[in-house]
Parts: structure tokens; sequence; C-alpha cells
């Protein structure tokens, strides 16, 4: 089941990106796009197939790597894509003005802030290793998988607002980004901290799983939020005349700068 998902996403996208070519030749659609989509769907596939997904049923650090992966690696590529932009380039004139009157949506303002982000993401794992939750979702495959879907939404959610180069409402300037991925790593490094110690924790697992889940999300989680500062710096450009909030007051656009649809 996730691998006929994953392949029909790939399709998917690969099918627009084609018909945006054809549509705009001249604007076209940009390959390292398509590369990271693919890939973010790869890292996705690892982690929901075979050998890790059973490995983080049998081991708390298995879990960990596909928190990881799920949570964090697979979000950031999948958000360099930058899917919705591709849906403007490819959807009818009316429906994409559509799509952009939900991102100026009220709702959507906050829950693409990046404190509602980062809430979401990162404010979770509190809940999840020192409440009863975590051995409440073990063992029960569909609260597995809300808690993988709430792994990946919540990792997409935070990478978009943070880094992503589709359209976010209410996108605060690079410093003030900068601010909240800081408290994210903050928040990671603590929680893996209290993992390792087995500090308020209420997770059963032997102690040296809990050490090495701690370590993998201590060290990898660096890593991933490392990685999503660097698309930060590396997509920011000086906008000119631009609304404040990425540009979906504007229109539907990626930073690359191909025409979009006007709002």
């Amino acid at each position: 089941m996730p691998l006929t998902a994953l392949l029909a996403a790939a399709a998917v996208y690969l099918l627009l990106a084609a018909l945006a070519r054809h549509r705009n030749p001249a604007a076209g659609w940009r390959r390292h796009r398509t590369a990271a989509f693919l890939t973010g769907l790869g890292v996705l596939g690892t982690a929901l197939l075979p050998p890790v997904a059973p490995f983080a049923h049998q081991d708390f650090r298995g879990h960990m790597l596909q928190h990881l992966l799920i949570g964090m690696y697979a979000p950031l590529l999948l958000v360099l894509g930058a899917p919705v932009t591709l849906l403007c380039r490819t959807l009818p004139p009316p429906r994409a003005r559509r799509l952009v009157w939900v991102l100026r949506s009220p709702p959507l303002r906050l829950i693409g802030h990046p404190v509602t982000a980062l809430l979401l993401s990162t404010g979770t794992l509190g809940a999840l290793y020192f409440t009863p939750l975590y051995e409440a979702v073990h063992g029960r495959p569909l609260a597995h998988l809300a808690l993988h879907a709430h792994f990946l939404l919540s990792g997409c959610l935070f990478a978009w607002v943070i880094a992503g180069p589709d359209p976010a409402p209410a996108r605060p300037g690079v410093p003030a980004r900068l601010v909240v991925l800081g408290a994210a790593i903050a928040a990671h490094s603590t929680v893996s901290q209290l993992v390792y110690a087995n500090l308020y924790l209420r997770v059963r697992a032997p102690l040296e799983q809990l050490q090495g889940g701690a370590e993998l999300m201590y060290y990898g989680g660096d890593i991933a939020e490392l990685l999503l500062a660097a698309a930060l710096v590396a997509g920011w450009r000086p906008r000119r005349a631009r609304p404040r909030g990425g540009g979906a007051a504007g229109g539907c656009t990626a930073r690359e700068g191909a025409a979009g649809v006007p709002a």
C-alpha cells in the first residue's frame, strides 16, 4: 500500500511537470524541483518499507530513525519540489485563483504561521515521549498510521513556512524564521537529552535503545535543521514591490520568478 501511494504521487508530479513545460516552454519546470520531490518520496518509502519499518516496530532506535526520515528529511525534500506552484502552473485559471484564495484565507494564515508550525511539529514531541501516548500508539496499526501522518504533515508545514519556495501567507522575514528554527533546534536538543538520561520518559525500552535513539535524534535532527537553514538562506532573494507573506497576496509563484496566476 505505501509503495503504491508513493508511485502514484511520483506519477502525478511527473505528469504535472510535463504539463507545465508544455503549457509554458519558456518558463518550463526546473529539474532540480522534480529531483527534490522524487527524492523526498524515496526517503519516505525508505522509512515506510522494509527493512526500516519492521526495525521501527521492534527497536526504539528504529522508531527514531523512522521519525527523522518521515518528519524531517522527507518533508524538506518534498517542500523543495514546490508542489503548490506546480499546481498553479497547471490548473485552469479559475481553479488556480481558488487555490490562491485558500492560501490567503485566515485559517491557513494561522496554521501557516512559523510559531504554529513549530508547536505542531516540534511541540508534540513532549506529548509523545513524556506522556502515555507512545505506549498507547505502539502496536496499534491505525494509531501508528495517524502518528506517521502527523509527523509527515507537520514536518512539511514547518519546512514550508521556514524555507519553502511555494508562497506562504504568514511568512515573516528571514531573521524571524531563523529565530523560530533556532527554537526548534533547542527543543530537539532538550528532548533528546531527556530521552538519553531517561528523565520523565514514558517509553518502555532497554536503556541501550533509548540512548541510541536519543543520539539519532540529537545528531540526525541537527543535520536536518542545518539543511533547512541552508535552504532558507540559499533561497532568500531581495524582493521589490511584493507584499509581505511569501507572495500569496500577489499570485502563486515560485522563487525562480516564473509567471504564476494573478490573484
